[in-house]
Formats: structure tokens, sequence, C-alpha cells
């Protein structure tokens, strides 16, 4: 098995190609599948940017983008138009997963404008609702951000077979009601996106959410915290998930004050190798 790491830190791991597909990569049970398949589809393009960013490979994963975003250009047709604007979205995503969320919503806004003419699609509309939302906290307007949740709820209605909205819904109302000092509400939305995803079969939705749920202790019992992200941190390492490693660490850090190994400073290096464009760290 072959590692990577940051200089003088200990390694991240990743596999000399476990046998997997594209979508159970991206939202299944091989998130650390580094010998992708090779798109087949133009939707293929989505999935492929969208494991590469949850394994750091930003640069990989805009380049993927680039191929998507040429394949969409002047398409009028519905489901060009669908990818047209998760790629909008998934740019974004990872903009705000920088810190940069003021840049971010020109993405998530231009998402929701590419399908804001559909009759029905709440897939694509929901993912750049739910980003604004995100990106609203992120500029310091709750507010706004529940708001814009509050519409990402009436898109998504009635509709069955959601999970990834449903649960990013969950992990935004979360965010959201730690930004507001509020732990308790913080951690029934991180309980619930914890039950949803342990429905599914994505890794990196669970850890995530357990990573959500280990924030929302942080204001009431900072010990089972940070022994909680501890956890998550080691599950990151083991499958590859570097951003998610990255904040894990970092609230790891800032509650206990002392430091992971490798620390949040050297996953961010591990991460900027990789294409990201992380701001610094104070």
């Amino acid at each position: 098995m072959s590692t990577l790491e940051p200089p003088e830190s200990p390694s991240f791991t990743e596999s000399p190609g476990l046998p997997g597909t594209l979508e159970s990569a991206a939202f299944g049970a091989d998130p650390d599948l580094d010998r992708l398949p090779a798109p087949c589809s133009t939707r293929d393009w989505w999935t492929t940017a969208v494991i590469l960013g949850g394994q750091g490979h930003y640069a990989r994963a805009r380049a993927a983008l680039d191929v998507l975003d040429r394949l969409t250009t002047g398409s009028s047709t519905h489901s060009d138009r669908v990818l047209a604007s998760l790629s909008a979205s998934t740019r974004a995503s990872f903009l705000r997963q920088s810190g940069r969320h003021a840049l971010a919503s020109t993405w998530d806004g231009r998402a929701l404008a590419i399908v804001g003419g559909l009759p029905v699609d709440p897939e694509a509309a929901c993912d750049a609702l739910t980003g604004l939302a995100a990106d609203a906290l992120g500029c310091g307007r709750l507010p706004l951000g529940w708001r814009l949740l509050g519409e990402c709820r009436t898109r998504l209605g009635g509709e069955g077979g959601l999970w990834r909205q449903e649960i990013r819904i969950e992990w935004v109302s979360a965010e959201l009601a730690l930004a507001g000092g509020d732990f308790a509400r913080a951690r029934r939305h991180a309980e619930r996106a914890v039950e949803l995803s342990g429905k599914s079969e994505s890794v990196r939705h669970r850890v995530k959410s357990d990573l959500l749920r280990s924030a929302a202790l942080t204001g009431t019992d900072p010990s089972s915290a940070v022994e909680s992200a501890a956890e998550v941190l080691a599950r990151c390492q083991q499958y590859g998930l570097l951003p998610l490693a990255w904040a894990s660490s970092l609230l790891i850090e800032g509650v206990s004050g002392g430091r992971t190994s490798p620390s949040a400073r050297e996953i961010g290096d591990l991460i900027a190798m990789r294409g990201g464009s992380l701001l610094p760290l104070s």
C-alpha cells in the first residue's frame, strides 16, 4: 500500500485500486478509490469530481468539472442543464471548504439560475439552495441561511429517495444553529443527519455527519467532542478523506489546545499539494 505524507508527519494512505465504481466511490463504501474508472457518461464526469474533491484532489476535481462544463455548454436538454447546475454547485463547495463563502455564493447562484426554469428538479435546486444557505452562514447572514433552507425544504416537498439532499439540509441546519450559539438545536440536526446517513451506504456522508455531531458537543461536553472528533479523524485517515480530516483536526486542536498527528497545518499542506487553496491558519 502506497503512502503520501506531508513533511515529517504520519501518513494518509491510498489504496492500490480497490474494486469499485464511480457511484460507490462518490456515494458509497469506496471513498478511498484512487484508480477511478474512466467516465463513460456526462454525469460520470461530475461523479468523478465529487470523488476527487472528497479526497482533497482539488486540482484534478476542477479539471473533471472543466470537461463537464465543455460537454454541457450550449445544451438545452434537461439532463445537461441539471449537470451544469451540479457542476457550479460543486465548484462552490470547493470554495466554501476553503472559507471563500462570498465567492462560493456566485457559483451557487449560477447553479440555481441554470435550473430555475425547469419544471421539477429538486436534486440540483436543493444542492444550490443548501449551498447558498451555507454561503450565507459564512458571510454572517444567519436569517437568510434559514430562509434558504426553508425554500429548499419546500422544493424537496414529498420527493422520496433524495437522501443526499435531506442530509445536506440537516448539515447546514446544524451549522447555522452552531453559528447562532444554539448547541441543543445543532445537536438535534446533527443527530438527524447521523440517522439519515446511517441508512445510506455513503461512508463520506456518515463521517461528515459524525463530525457535525462532534462540533455540536463542543458547547456542552468538550471532552466528548474531542473524543468523538478523534474517532472521526481516524476514519478520515482510513478512507483518505483529507478535507474532513482537516476539519476534524481543527476542531480537536481548537477545543483541546493540543496537536493532532498529523496536525491541521500538515494536513492543509498536503491538500495544498493536491491543488487546494485553503486560507492561512492564524
